[in-house]
């Protein structure tokens, strides 16, 4: 029996062909869209009580999805229609003009699809932002403990855990209410994990209570056979998507929240060099104090608002003076 049929027989078939949106969120002028074309395993939701047995096998699941390319996505808002076709992982974007400020939701299916796909329609509501003040933050080892610089013990947790089993860094969830005033402002995840983590991510800032907001991840495919890979590579992506972030919404001043373990800090500097003014405060969890990162942050702190804290309780001393500045 071929290796693929004994997978199949395992965790199951392959659903048709479907449009897996992510995102859908404007400035009043643009509406910004993505998602992706795949070929999934039917996967049940996670629960607080399974082992890391079940785990395993959801996560066989979620990364033996198979992201399909050249396909036609037909997005409609409106009567206003766009057609993408999908890249070599799967994935489209777009960005285009808000010419329907009334409509609330954003349309995707597979454009010429054949009937006998029976490929279902797939909807998001637009969340349309305006605030003189918003977050970008991290997730791994920021928001999420993910051990992001120990490889070994990065890869079984992303295994064995799911959305509800995962644990985030004590004291995320107030500190980043505060952030937003209780959700007056916006907040942007942008992470290294691929677009295969997307709802166990959005899941689990809804089960710990952290305010929820777009999620930007990385488009690079990662399978069965590179899963170890998550979050690793090139961090380029990330500058791309804040410095997006910082182009779409011109008026409005950002807090960027981090950690030393990966490139964070030198990301937020050359932000902070590129946009002059836009940047409120940086909030950097140190991962490592060896003296080599001593020597790192001692040359970054000479930036304005640039600040290392050991934990999310410093972090809170620090909001607290900058607000009675």
């Amino acid at each position: 029996m071929a290796i693929t049929k004994i997978v199949s027989k395992w965790i199951g078939k392959l659903d048709s062909i479907e449009v897996e949106p992510f995102l859908a969120f404007g400035n009043g002028n643009q509406i910004f869209v993505k998602g992706r074309v795949i070929s999934a395993y039917k996967q049940s939701r996670p629960l607080a009580k399974n082992n890391w047995a079940k785990n395993i096998l959801a996560t066989i699941r979620r990364y033996s999805v198979v992201g399909i390319s050249n396909v036609k996505v037909k997005i409609s808002i409106g009567l206003v229609e766009f057609v993408v076709e999908s890249n070599q992982d799967g994935v489209f974007e777009k960005l285009f003009g808000d010419q329907n400020p009334e409509i609330e939701n954003v349309y995707f299916r597979i454009f010429g699809e054949s009937k006998e796909l029976e490929i279902k329609n797939q909807e998001l509501k637009i969340d349309r932002i305006h605030s003189p003040i918003g977050v970008i933050s991290d997730i791994d080892d920021t928001v999420l403990i993910s051990h992001a610089t120990k490889i070994g013990k990065k890869f079984w947790l992303s295994i064995s855990k799911n959305a509800y089993t995962r644990r985030p860094l004590p004291g995320v969830s107030e500190f980043y209410k505060k952030l937003t005033k209780n959700g007056a402002y916006p907040i942007f995840y942008v992470s290294s994990s691929d677009w295969s983590l997307h709802d166990l991510i959005k899941d689990f800032l809804a089960y710990r209570n952290i305010p929820i907001g777009p999620i930007l991840l990385k488009d690079n495919h990662i399978n069965l056979k590179n899963i170890w890979k998550s979050g690793g590579g090139s961090h380029d992506h990330k500058m791309e998507k804040i410095r997006m972030l910082l182009e779409m919404f011109p008026s409005m001043a950002f807090h960027l929240i981090g950690d030393s373990g990966q490139h964070d800090p030198e990301i937020y500097e050359e932000i902070v060099q590129e946009f002059p003014g836009r940047i409120k405060t940086i909030f950097i969890r140190i991962v490592n104090p060896s003296h080599e990162e001593t020597d790192r942050r001692d040359r970054l702190k000479k930036i304005p608002n640039f600040h290392f804290v050991k934990n999310t309780e410093e972090a809170m001393e620090v909001l607290a003076q900058i607000t009675q500045l």
